[in-house]
């Protein structure tokens, strides 16, 4: 997991994204159809057609990183809209990487209310 600062804000393009793209286009994309500044700290993620293609664009304050990766089996869960954006923590984006459906997630045991 990438480390970002405890207050990033993170965003998934809905949709299907051109995974042709670097970091111009996707920086385009960001600025022209999430209406956000690819330069805003932010952290946007984009996924391909076939679902097992991921890049993340993010401006660390000296440069933009784009981050990518390919699941060897399975598919990242996305938004079923197709267009926006939607906003999520880094907790969820953690599980999206890890191919864990972020939209549900259900704990494994009941947390004590007892100290």
């Amino acid at each position: 997991m990438i480390p970002l600062p405890p207050l990033t804000r993170i965003f998934l393009a809905c949709g299907a994204t051109d995974m042709r793209k670097g970091f111009d286009g996707l920086a385009v994309l960001v600025q022209q159809v999430l209406g956000e500044s690819p330069h805003s700290g932010a952290l946007f993620a984009f996924r391909g057609k076939r679902g097992d293609l991921v890049k993340l664009l993010w401006y660390d304050g000296q440069g933009l990183c784009l981050f990518s990766k390919r699941m060897d089996r399975g598919r990242f869960i996305w938004p079923s809209t197709a267009t926006g954006s939607v906003a999520m923590t880094a907790a969820q984006l953690s599980m999206l990487l890890e191919g864990i459906d972020w939209r549900r997630p259900e704990r494994t045991f009941t947390p004590s209310l007892a100290g």
